[in-house]
């Protein structure tokens, strides 16, 4: 088993790659001082100290992203590799969010539960500012969510969705 924190380099040389086309050392080193990049971090100190037990150090993870990273990422929440916070301000998600790896997740975002019934994303997934994910929906891969979409049914693969309730408007990159 793989700790959560051994992914932290992946997810910072995935955010260089968004923000700044590369990921070298210096790059990396300038995506350390961008936005989000501090809740990233630790989100997988808390993802960590929940796997191993340390339940007190995952609360104070929780909290600290809270005050300082302006987001909140519920202990359970569980995202592969290359979890990219473009922005983290105001984002929330749910402790039973399950994701896959490179996730994209811009400012004012919430993926959240429904009667206890939380989404789970596919791999290679941009969500926009201000959308909305909520409930029980499975969102495939290759997925790409407009701005202040709001997302409550299941997304296939390679889907570009937008709008309020969001609609599928591309499939691989073809209109529909």
């Amino acid at each position: 088993m793989t700790l959560p924190v051994f992914l932290m380099a992946g997810d910072l040389k995935a955010k260089a790659r968004w923000l700044y086309g590369g990921d070298t050392f210096a790059k990396v080193c300038k995506t350390l001082l961008t936005d989000g990049t501090f809740a990233m971090i630790v989100y997988r100190l808390m993802q960590t100290s929940q796997r191993c037990r340390l339940s007190p150090l995952a609360m104070l993870f929780n909290k600290l992203n809270v005050l300082v990273g302006q987001c909140i990422i519920g202990r359970g929440a569980d995202f592969g590799s290359e979890f990219v916070l473009v922005h983290s301000q105001g984002v929330v998600i749910n402790s039973g969010v399950r994701g896959g790896a490179r996730i994209a997740i811009e400012h004012q975002v919430t993926i959240g539960a429904e009667k206890r019934q939380a989404p789970i994303l596919g791999n290679n997934i941009f969500i926009g500012a201000g959308a909305k994910v909520l409930g029980s929906v499975k969102i495939g891969n290759d997925v790409k969510v407009g701005a202040n979409a709001v997302l409550t049914n299941d997304v296939p693969d390679g889907a570009t969705v937008v709008g309020v309730p969001a609609r599928v408007v591309r499939l691989y990159g073809n209109p529909l």
